[in-house]
């Protein structure tokens, strides 16, 4: 015999040599680790690729229901008479407006904080806000009319 008819897996095995089983127990497999990519997604209509489970179609209409509702305007809530929001929207809708400086002197906000309260207040409640510069430079704010 020669060297290479000798050192086969079989002749091996029968020595007593380590050698991994073909199949490893389904019980005991490998997890995936923590940010490893995953397998790629069947395209929409397609069967899932091999080991991967199909996603129920009711679950997809619910999706494309939240996405929907998501991009429909804020329903417009009135604030509490005696909040900060409340006392910035009548203070804009006085026909001279409001300053920043005032504004925030009122509510012991930063200009930031004002800034975007009238941002978003103007979004949610559909308001049409002014915003100009007056002589002095300061920032002046009200309810276009």
């Amino acid at each position: 015999m020669t060297n290479a008819e000798t050192n086969t897996a079989a002749t091996v095995a029968e020595q007593g040599a380590h050698v991994a089983p073909e199949k490893g127990s389904p019980k005991k497999q490998a997890s995936q680790r923590k940010g490893a990519p995953k397998g790629q997604k069947a395209a929409k209509g397609q069967k899932a690729a091999k080991g991967e489970k199909a996603k129920a179609a009711p679950k997809q209409e619910v999706k494309a229901e939240k996405k929907s509702a998501k991009r429909e305007p804020a329903k417009a809530t009135t604030p509490r008479a005696d909040s900060k929001g409340a006392k910035i929207l009548a203070m804009i809708e006085r026909t001279k407006g409001a300053t920043l400086v005032e504004i925030m002197k009122v509510t012991d906000w930063q200009a930031h904080s004002v800034r975007g309260f009238l941002s978003t207040a103007a979004k949610k409640r559909g308001l049409k806000i002014e915003s100009t510069k007056t002589e002095s430079g300061d920032r002046l704010y009200k309810i276009a009319g």
